[in-house]
């Protein structure tokens, strides 16, 4: 394998926990009724769609039109988002900032709403660690898609081979390795940094 210049990182639930639960679980007291509703209602495949480019506006409106017995709840889907961040993983938070001094190329490329983006950024300081950022709903395109991968790869004129992408979802994972990239499937900070120690990187 060749030897890693590049880090190409992802943002949710590799630098700040993210889980919609974080908000519904404040506002539905009832398990099974929370549990339903995140699974039919605000589901991931509808979230994923803000990702693409759709504004929260439109997204949180055309739902509530389907369920309109829950409109109250679907709505602050928008004007509650940050609630669905927990925190910080200051664990990968550490790591980002050693691979900076070391002089490694850092940047990330995330699914994210593009409105979304620029506020969550003034939030969370080590945004300004990277490099550069591929977010998904400037692009209107999410991860798995090959072609998100590509703009990366030709925007900050990356070596796929030299370049280690670090996910928790396995699917984007072996999407970059489709792309000649080096993979982590993130699970927790530790685990990574014993990677990139192994990899001679830290």
């Amino acid at each position: 394998m060749a030897a890693i210049k590049t880090v190409l990182f992802d943002i949710g639930n590799v630098f700040v926990h993210w889980d919609p639960r974080f908000l519904y679980e404040k506002l539905i007291p009832d398990g099974d009724e929370l549990d339903r509703f995140l699974k039919d209602v605000v589901t991931l495949e509808w979230h994923t769609e803000h990702d693409r480019g759709k504004s929260f506006k439109e997204g949180t409106s055309e739902l509530a039109m389907r369920f309109p017995k829950y409109e109250d709840l679907i709505k602050v889907y928008d004007t509650r988002w940050t609630e669905t961040i927990s925190g910080q993983i200051d664990g990968t938070v550490h790591i980002l900032e050693r691979l900076v001094e070391r002089g490694i190329r850092v940047y990330a490329l995330t699914n994210f709403s593009a409105e979304k983006w620029p506020p969550f950024c003034r939030e969370y300081a080590f945004t300004d660690l990277f490099e550069g950022v591929v977010v998904s709903g400037e692009e209107k395109l999410v991860k798995p898609d090959p072609a998100i991968f590509q703009i990366a790869i030709d925007r900050y004129s990356l070596d796929a081979e030299a370049t280690l992408y670090v996910d928790d979802r396995l699917e984007n994972v072996e999407a970059a390795e489709a792309k000649k990239m080096q993979g982590h499937h993130f699970t927790d900070p530790a685990k990574l940094l014993a990677d990139l120690e192994a990899r001679g990187l830290l």
